[in-house]
Formats: C-alpha cells, structure tokens, sequence
C-alpha cells in the first residue's frame, strides 16, 4: 500500500543527497524529517524539519520513528544497529541487510561472488606478514583498502610490480583496522548502473553512464558510455540480480570495471542514490531521487528513460568559481548543494550538459 499524499519520510543523514531527496519527496506531496547532527545542514535547507542528533542517539531514532510512517538514508555508513532499532517500529527502506554487506568490502564481494557476480580477486589482510604473503599471490600489485567507511579514495593504498620483501607499518599506517587486498584490474573504462526496486518487487534501470574519477573523486559520468549493447544488459541484469537477492526496497549505485572483451567485474555497491546517477535530474523525466522516493513509499516507479544524451560534472572545491559562466550556458542544469564553506575535494554541487538529439 502506497503513502498518502501529506504522509512523512524520514531521512538519516543530511547531506547532499539528502537535499535532492528531500525535494523530490516534496514534489510527491510529502514531508521530510532528517535526522542529522550537523544544524542547517544541506538537506534541513530544504526539508520540514531537522533532528539534529547523532545517527545512533536512541532517543532521536525514536523520535524519528514517532514522526514517520517510513525511514530511509542517504549514506551507507549508517549504523547497523540503528537501522534494526527503526524496523522494529517503522518500516526502513533499503532493509538493514543491505548496510550490513555494503559496509564490508570483504563481506561485499563474498556477497557478489556468491550470486555469480564477478569481482577483482581479494583477500583479507590482518597485518604486515599477511600482506606481504599476499602480495606475492597477486605478483606484487593490489589495492589495500580498509574494509570499513572510506569514500572518494579515502582509506586506500596501492601497490605496482613491487619486490614482495616487507611491509613494516603499513598496516599500522592504515589505522590497524580490518583490510582487503584487490588484485588491480586493467580495465578499459568505469560504468556504474543506478537501478531502483519498488515493495511490489519491479525493477527499474537507467542507462550505465561512464565515470571518469581523479583523485579517488568521482569528476565526470557521461551518458551514453561507449560499451557495447550486450555489456550494457549484462550490468543492468546483474544490478537486478543483486536487487532481489538482498530484498530490496529504493535505489542502488553499482560500480563496474569492463574489462577489454566487454565483461565486467562488479567493483562496489552503493545502497542509496549515487553521485554517477545526478545526471538523471536533467536527462530523464523521473531522476534517481524520485525514483527511490516512489520506491520507499510504495508508489510504481517510473520509466527510467533517458531523452538526452549529457555529461554531468562535480563541482568541487574551487571549481565553484565556474558558476557564473556555467549559469548563462544554454542546455545546462545546474544544482548546488547549500554548503557554506568551499574546500578542496569537497562535492559542492554538479551541473549537467544536455546534448540534444536530432
């Protein structure tokens, strides 16, 4: 059964996809709580009203949950244990599954493994030793990752065609937390797939776009992305594959490696909207954002059908002096985020250029 108009949508995290959730909640005739410990955080600019608490402060879950007839987030680093404590009282959507295999990576590709969904060879790594051990098995290359948090190439160091002699303190450089090793990929190009699953179990994909990243920091994701037609079915059936195997209730991110020959390795999953989707605010009629809204709410999802043909481009940091000229370019969207304060490597806001057809 679908929430009535007028019904509230509580969101953990009050970020920027928290703002563009929010909004499409509104245009869908619904209210917004958030929950977020930051004040005038980006999403309360825009929302009905603000938590301001920690994500696992027991008496602001429980006001959350009092305040709304769902529960969804932004990130997926929210706590696990605050998820469960929510379902037990209002229903939350993507379930708590999906956070418990996103937030570890090792758990993450046992997971896709596990459905037939290949990935970059791995192995846990504990220590020094253990990492010099393994490295040997990849012929002295890998990324080392922290199997937990880490975002935009945080937490990560890689290795190149090294002599496997030693390794003393890089893992206690790393932080001394749990940590994956993956074999590198030479691949030809990133895509990511944004796909969305509604309570009635239909699964709506949009077009994979094609992701170029500096830095660890998402730059550009351009649509169409030059693979193959059967390159681009195969990773919008393994994006519904892992859809139905955790359950699924909104929208997934899934990043992808294509390999020289068109097959794809999964590289990771995103259980929320995701930046490499931003590009479906300008380019289809229904964006990610609503399309996960419809999702938790219970409403059908829309067509995830793509009219253009676009690049989108993050604006980060200084990159914000470009909004002047960007704002008097025809065919361009621009949306930025409410943030105050402009940093490097901080995502201030994106736009996106329209390319149109005939």
């Amino acid at each position: 059964m679908s929430l009535a108009p007028g019904s509230t949508i509580g969101i953990i995290g009050g970020g920027q996809l928290g703002r563009m959730l929010a909004m499409a909640a509104a245009r869908l005739g619904y209210r917004v709580v958030v929950l977020e410990p930051q004040a005038d955080c980006p999403a309360a600019q825009v929302a009905n009203r603000q938590i301001v608490a920690a994500y696992d402060d027991p008496a602001a879950l429980a006001e959350l949950a009092s305040a709304s007839a769902v529960v969804t987030y932004e990130f997926e680093n929210v706590p696990v244990a605050a998820a469960q404590t929510l379902a037990a009282t209002v229903p939350v959507y993507p379930p708590a599954r999906a956070l418990e295999v996103a937030q570890d990576r090792l758990t993450e590709k046992s997971f896709l493994n596990g459905i037939g969904i290949p990935t970059a060879e791995f192995c846990p790594v504990d220590n020094d030793d253990q990492l010099t051990e393994v490295l040997k098995t990849f012929n002295g290359s890998g990324v080392l990752k922290t199997r937990r948090m880490g975002y935009d190439g945080k937490g990560q160091r890689v290795f190149r065609d090294i002599e496997t002699a030693g390794f003393a303190g890089v893992c206690e450089a790393m932080g001394n937390v749990p940590l994956i090793l993956e074999s590198l990929v030479a691949f030809e190009r990133e895509i990511s797939v944004i796909a969305a699953r509604g309570l009635d179990g239909s699964v709506a994909a949009y077009d994979p776009a094609e992701n170029v990243h500096r830095e660890g920091i998402l730059r550009t994701s351009t649509l169409p992305a030059a693979i193959r037609p059967e390159t681009a079915a195969a990773a919008k059936e393994a994006a519904a594959k892992i859809l139905s195997a955790l359950g699924y209730v909104g929208v997934i991110g899934v990043e992808f490696f294509v390999l020289a020959d068109g097959a794809l390795l999964a590289n990771e999953l995103a259980p929320r909207v995701h930046n490499s989707g931003h590009w479906t605010e300008a380019a289809c009629v229904v964006s990610q954002f609503e399309q996960h809204i419809r999702a938790v709410a219970g409403l059908p999802l829309g067509s995830p059908a793509r009219h253009f043909d676009c690049v989108m481009e993050n604006l980060i940091g200084d990159d914000m002096l470009k909004v002047p000229a960007l704002v008097a370019e025809p065919d361009l969207m621009l949306h930025l985020y409410g943030k105050a304060e402009s940093r490097p490597g901080r995502k201030m806001g994106h736009f996106t250029r329209i390319r149109r057809r005939g």
